[in-house]
């Protein structure tokens, strides 16, 4: 397999740029969104229950709303960027190219992967002057923020192939990743629910993302931190296998 080192970069960069041209819509916007969940969440909290050790909760909220902004925004990337191309007809610019599937792969989920770091420095720099943010690991932190960027990134590569109209995309967004992510203990622990939605909880890859994430912060984790790992380098690992098969098929890609 020959390997196009320039126009592997060519294809990274505009990927990054696509989103670095528009700051205020890709990075400032889900940064505030984030400010917005915190306040809310942490003025209802207080409001209702006086005792509560409303710190120790920010410090909870804090990297759950940090990773459900990278599980959106690395999604929204790929699929997007994907999907405008086959909207507007230049996906021939992808598929053309000399690029193998491996490098186009890989590029679109390091561009994934830099839009949503990207998305977290920016909501963790919006929200740390409200809490006292302390790190438990800082491995463990990055290791769990670049696992999840890079399986969502290649879920939002699977969509924009899939999707032929922005109708779809926006039906997997609304009804599968933003639920996902609600219901993956971001607002909460799996703890507090009962044992037959704890178990189906456990069934959701982006718990492990949230609950592996939130452990390097805090030191706290629902769930064993070596098996959420296993589990979501699994996931990418599949996922990584799909789009290697759709690219190569040409799947609604190819006329």
């Amino acid at each position: 397999m020959n390997y196009n080192p320039v126009g592997f970069l060519t294809l990274y960069t505009k990927e990054v740029q696509r989103f670095t041209k528009i700051p205020l819509q890709t990075i400032a916007a889900p940064a505030l969104t984030s400010l917005l969940f915190l306040v809310i969440f942490t003025t209802a909290i207080g409001s209702v229950r006086i005792d509560y050790p409303l710190e120790n909760f920010k410090s909870f909220l804090f990297p759950g709303l940090i990773m459900m902004t990278i599980i959106q925004n690395a999604f929204m990337n790929n699929s997007s960027s994907i999907l405008m191309s086959k909207v507007q007809g230049n996906i021939v610019d992808l598929l053309m190219p000399p690029l193998s599937h491996v490098e186009i792969i890989v590029a679109f989920t390091l561009a994934g992967i830099t839009r949503g770091l990207f998305s977290a420095i920016a909501c963790a720099l919006v929200m740390m002057p409200f809490i006292e943010v302390g790190i438990y690991n800082l491995w463990i932190i990055l290791s769990f923020a670049l696992l999840a960027s890079a399986i969502m990134s290649l879920i939002g590569m699977i969509s924009g192939i899939w999707a032929e109209k922005w109708d779809h995309l926006g039906t997997i967004g609304n009804f599968v990743i933003v639920p996902l992510s609600f219901l993956s203990g971001t607002f909460y622990s799996i703890t507090v629910l009962p044992n037959v939605i704890q178990k189906a909880s456990l069934a959701n890859p982006f718990f492990y993302m949230i609950d592996g994430f939130r452990y390097g912060f805090i030191g706290a984790s629902d769930a064993s931190i070596l098996h959420a790992l296993i589990i979501l380098i699994m996931v990418l690992i599949s996922l990584i296998v799909i789009n290697y098969v759709m690219l190569k098929s040409g799947y609604k890609l190819r006329a």
